[in-house]
């Protein structure tokens, strides 16, 4: 996330949303944690470039070395959750999870300062001024440390974030993943029983490697949005990367001596973005789509290139992280200092109907309601409807356009191929916002229909105001 600070003007935080190789360049994105070195150990391919097709075969044929889940290696060596050294994979040879978490840091440092280089006005010289002072917060796991936050401020300074001066280390902040969503929940919508009440509150913070669950109420005697904590904040490993974990145990024995068992990492890859994501009955089979129309092997459920699962089978993938979740928001809800109501879900993790509808359900029983906040996303092309417009000779765009006005029958004249924007690129959107325009029909018989269907159009060249629908027409 980024945010130009301006005198006199209301900070407003944008998210960077275009990164090489990303196929959502301008809308939401989420960038998978993964690097690609080769066997000097420099880096190759990063983010959403690293899971391109291209890059797949380049980084066998090379033999490239794949960095993946990583931030996992930097947990605390204290608490009580269970070691999972075993459960995900190891760093490169003669990289050290600083080094990799260093590469990973610099790449969004380069992709933040692009970003904002073509998206602001001016953003070229706006960098230049702006490079050097920088402030940087980085979020970690609810029950870090000071150890592991100094391994963060390392990372931060070989990935050139910030000089290793007293004045460049100041420049650095940590938040934890409890205080970062809480920040999200108040921007993007709390009960009111927590905003105006002083209910208490439990955030649950369901990422890719931890469940980070923390409770907070907003106090009485501070401004309006001064919350405080009223639980021992608690970190988890029990996120979406271990249901891939178990969906690939699964596979591997369940494709024992299929011919396709050589493909389980790209069958693992495709569960994790797709079957995994839209899950949400346990009656009902799954399919992993792999492979094309010519793949077939019955006897382990593939036909057509999909690989049929049952969904009893799948639900049993997310058993631990739902077993977790409801046992660590009881855990908060009985140590509580203040009475709690809500449980608010965050995070990619929370996307998932069938994890939310499982919580949900176990939940039900003690009272307390689940809340799933919107998070807005940011519309990545123009929308509006195509129309024939009134002629006005004192606009210059109109007068351009003088040798095709024409009179309609009413008498007016009119000019065609115009485009009535209802939705400008680069706008936040939620799912209850409106954008609304106001068209205009001509009926030559009152016997006419009054309701019309009209098209919405999608515009995504790179005219920043599109007007007219003949103007880059390849790109409507």
């Amino acid at each position: 996330m980024t945010s130009i600070l301006d005198p006199g003007q209301i900070p407003e935080i944008k998210g960077v949303t275009r990164f090489p190789g990303h196929p959502h360049s301008g809308g939401s994105s989420k960038i998978p944690t993964i690097i690609y070195y080769d066997r000097s150990g420099k880096v190759r391919a990063v983010g959403a470039e690293a899971e391109a097709e291209q890059v797949s075969e380049i980084s066998q044929e090379e033999n490239w070395i794949k960095a993946e889940w990583f931030k996992l290696h930097l947990r605390s060596k204290f608490g009580d959750h269970r070691d999972i050294t075993q459960d995900i994979p190891p760093l490169p040879l003669n990289k050290t999870v600083v080094d990799v978490v260093a590469d990973f840091l610099r790449y969004f440092f380069q992709c933040a300062s692009s970003y904002i280089q073509v998206a602001h006005a001016n953003g070229e010289n706006l960098w230049e001024d702006l490079a050097g002072d920088i402030d940087f917060v980085l979020s970690h796991p609810n029950g870090w440390e000071g150890s592991e936050q100094s391994q963060l401020r390392k990372a931060a300074l070989l990935a050139g974030l910030i000089p290793d001066t007293t004045a460049g280390h100041s420049r650095l902040s940590f938040v934890t993943e409890g205080e970062a969503s809480l920040h999200f929940s108040v921007r993007n919508g709390l009960p009111d029983g927590v905003m105006n009440n002083g209910e208490g509150v439990i955030v649950v913070d369901a990422g890719g490697g931890t469940i980070d669950i923390s409770s907070y109420c907003r106090t009485t005697k501070a401004t309006k949005y001064t919350f405080e904590e009223i639980a021992i904040a608690k970190c988890h490993f029990h996120g979406s990367v271990f249901v891939t974990l178990l969906a690939q145990v699964f596979l591997k024995d369940f494709l024992d001596n299929s011919p396709f068992l050589d493909d389980i990492d790209h069958i693992v890859r495709t569960f994790d973005t797709t079957t995994k994501l839209r899950f949400k009955d346990a009656n009902d089979p799954q399919y992993i789509k792999f492979g094309s129309t010519r793949d077939n092997d019955l006897t382990h459920n593939i036909r057509f290139g999909q690989l049929k699962l049952a969904g009893a089978d799948v639900a049993s993938f997310f058993r631990g992280s739902v077993d977790c979740i409801v046992k660590a928001v009881l855990e908060q809800h009985n140590s509580s200092k203040k009475p709690i109501a809500h449980v608010v879900f965050v995070g990619g993790f929370s996307a998932s109907p069938w994890l939310i509808s499982e919580v949900k359900a176990s939940l039900k029983s003690s009272g307390l309601m689940l809340f799933v906040p919107e998070s807005p996303v940011v519309s990545k092309l123009s929308y509006g409807m195509k129309s024939i417009i009134l002629f006005n000779p004192i606009y210059p765009g109109h007068k351009a356009r003088e040798g095709t006005v024409y009179n309609a029958l009413d008498g007016s004249k009119r000019i065609p191929n115009s485009f009535e924007v209802v939705l400008a690129k680069d706008i936040q959107v939620s799912e209850t916002k409106e954008f609304r325009s106001r068209p205009h029909a001509l009926r030559y018989n009152h016997n006419q229909e009054k309701q019309h269907t009209v098209a919405i159009w999608g515009y995504r060249g790179s005219i920043p105001d599109p007007q007219w629908t003949d103007e880059d027409e390849g790109e409507s």
